[in-house]
């Protein structure tokens, strides 16, 4: 599943295509045929992300689209072909496009959308309730990470688990889960209540330096410059997910650094990957007060 930065990515590539121009809207499967027909003609105000929530916003409607990609759902973009031309390719739930008739310099544009796990208009109350269960995103200037701390300090769940609980941690995925854990050497499967404020702090942090990186390059990256492949001297990562990391889908290879395997685990269901050797048991019997 696309972690948040692939969502806040894809907010911004709406933005910069589509701001303030005419829309065409429309659904050549059929399933957002309705709301793409009361979509269509008004103008683009603006898409936004809450963690793996997008929400796309037109002029005149006071509903919001909701795209949820889930597992399967993608975006594909085509430019300089007209709304009307582009060709139909699999089953696309919702198009939009850009038409260069309007004069806008940046050309025509068509943006289709498959295979989401939501992708419907939301009332303004039906958005505020699905944003009212997200817990704080580090992507977004206004996240208070103080409502993920009060959340985790208290809990007996491992904090592997808190860091995927889209209530805690918004638009956080498992490799971003993996890594973070990782680059602070804890054991993912401590509780929460167990966590320092200083530990969560720095986790909070790290995530609000790395996910913008994502956003920017497309891809995740986490390893520090003292372990990269120039550095090291060894091959670059080859993986359909791209990037340089540390744990993440490395599950028998020599950690980064310490030479470990690393080690691989379902947990919660999904893959847990680790270092049994950075990432110690721990050994805390003291909560947080």
């Amino acid at each position: 599943m696309p972690e948040g930065h692939v969502t806040h990515r894809i907010a911004g590539m709406m933005n910069d295509n589509f701001a303030g121009r005419i829309i065409k809207s429309s659904s050549p499967q059929g399933r957002f045929a309705e709301s793409s027909a009361r979509i269509d003609g008004r103008a683009f105000d603006h898409a936004e992300a809450y963690g793996k929530h997008m929400l796309v916003a037109f002029e005149g409607l006071d509903e919001r689209v909701n795209i949820h990609l889930g597992l399967l759902g993608k975006f594909f973009w085509t430019y300089g072909v007209e709304p009307v031309e582009a060709p139909i390719t699999g089953a696309i739930r919702w198009r939009l496009g850009a038409s260069a008739d309007d004069g806008d310099a940046r050309g025509s544009v068509v943006m289709d959308l498959r295979g989401p796990n939501v992708c419907a208009l939301k009332t303004p109350d039906e958005v505020a309730a699905i944003v009212g269960k997200l817990g704080p995103d580090p992507l977004r200037t206004d996240a208070d990470p103080d409502v993920a701390w009060v959340r985790i300090r208290r809990t007996s769940t491992p904090i592997a688990a808190l860091l995927m609980d889209q209530k805690v941690f918004n638009g956080v995925g498992n490799i971003y889960r993996a890594e973070v854990l990782f680059r602070h050497g804890l054991d993912p499967k401590m509780p929460g209540k167990f966590l320092r404020r200083t530990e969560f702090d720095a986790i909070w942090a790290d995530l609000v330096a790395l996910m913008p990186l994502g956003v920017r390059d497309g891809r995740i990256d986490t390893v520090r410059d003292e372990h990269s492949p120039e550095i090291m001297g060894r091959y670059p990562r080859v993986d359909k997910h791209g990037g340089e990391v540390y744990v993440y889908r490395r599950a028998g290879q020599p950690c980064l650094v310490c030479g470990t395997p690393v080690a691989l685990e379902e947990f919660a269901g999904r893959n847990l990957f680790w270092c049994p050797r950075c990432q110690p048991h721990h050994r805390r019997r003291t909560p947080n007060p």
